[in-house]
């Protein structure tokens, strides 16, 4: 049941995540400032493209996907390496980016006074270690 109602929230989180990215292929502007890193001065460490917003995306709706199955779909088989390395992998991941870059990025970051740090912060890095051990979470209830 907890594997069930984590799974879920991942999901609308990934989903809600990956529509913000689309939002900004179309050339939606909201949260697209914040949202990137910048040196003390003000100035964009990163400048994505739409094709960067795109693949996060997608990759964000495909990380939804897989735990939408995880908790809805669980008639359907998915490969077992699939479901053994993917929960592994996936709040990897997003534990990385909690840890962040040690410089502009996550809890270890140098730089603190930007916008950026300040939300990074207070919800960016904070949301992706939620993430990573609600991810972890499921997996060893799986086990």
């Amino acid at each position: 049941m907890l594997s069930t109602i984590l799974s879920l929230l991942l999901f609308i989180t990934l989903i809600v995540l990956g529509f913000i990215h689309f939002n900004w292929v179309l050339g939606g502007m909201w949260g697209f400032d914040a949202a990137l890193p910048t040196d003390e001065a003000g100035k964009r460490v990163l400048n994505p493209k739409k094709f960067d917003s795109l693949i996060v995306g997608l990759g964000l709706s495909a990380f939804g996907a897989f735990y939408l199955f995880q908790a809805v779909f669980t008639a359907i088989e998915m490969p077992n390496g699939l479901t053994t390395y993917g929960g592994w992998i996936i709040p990897s991941i997003f534990l990385l980016r909690a840890i962040g870059d040690f410089r502009f990025v996550g809890f270890f970051k140098k730089i603190k006074s930007t916008p950026f740090a300040k939300m990074d912060t207070k919800l960016f890095s904070p949301l992706c270690l939620c993430m990573a051990l609600a991810g972890f979470a499921i997996q060893l209830l799986a086990e």
